[in-house]
């Protein structure tokens, strides 16, 4: 890659320096386009304009808090936050979260978490509307790299959750969180389907409900 004035390709993986990708997010062009960094290539993604997107990621972060307030959990929930490891690597997943101990443990004026001194988050989660096979492939690689616990993909055309939970440098597919005892996977993509025809009151309605009653 030599000439970083030239527009970069998005939703595809490009070879360049720590530096390079440095320089080339710092265009004003992408200012709203979500980056990720990871063995010598990085990956632009620009701001999703699907109203399904949208509505997904509010619903499922809203129904994470919601849980968390019953089941008093701890949590600290972030919306495209950077993570860096400094000349390494760099992630903005569309959800996270620190959980328990790691919930507030933040200042507020942080605007990327630097991962040299803090931890990677507790949970993740990815919205994949266009983006399913990487959220599946080499973005879990790079999740498994950071040792988050646990990493969710929201697979919006499917209307669909695959979840996975991080141990020994790999991934296993789980039906139940294990950094939010209880929570049921199927509960959640239950309601996902559910809003794609009623309104997200009465979806947040019958979450409440199950979650008082499990």
């Amino acid at each position: 890659m030599t000439n970083l004035q030239v527009k970069i390709p998005t939703d595809t993986w490009v070879s360049a320096t720590w530096d390079e990708y440095l320089q080339t997010i710092e265009n004003p062009i992408y200012a709203k386009a979500k980056s990720y960094y990871y063995q010598g290539k990085f990956r632009i993604e620009m701001s999703p304009v699907s109203y399904n997107h949208a509505k997904d990621d509010i619903l499922i972060s809203t129904a994470i808090n919601i849980f968390c307030s019953l089941k008093n959990i701890d949590s600290n929930g972030l919306g495209d936050c950077s993570y860096r490891k400094i000349g390494v690597r760099e992630v903005q997943p569309d959800i996270s979260y620190y959980i328990g101990d790691n919930a507030n443990i933040f200042p507020v004026e942080t605007s990327i978490i630097d991962l040299d001194r803090c931890p990677s988050p507790d949970l993740v989660i990815e919205i994949a509307n266009t983006s399913l096979s990487d959220d599946k492939g080499e973005k879990r690689l790079i999740y498994e790299d950071l040792k988050v616990k646990e990493y969710w993909i929201i697979d919006v055309k499917n209307v669909d959750i695959i979840a996975f939970t991080m141990v020994d440098g790999g991934s296993k597919r789980i039906t139940e969180s294990q950094v939010l005892p209880g929570l049921v996977i199927d509960v959640l993509k239950e309601a996902l389907q559910q809003s794609r025809s009623v309104s997200q009151n009465q979806v947040f309605a019958s979450l409440i409900s199950q979650f008082q009653e499990s």
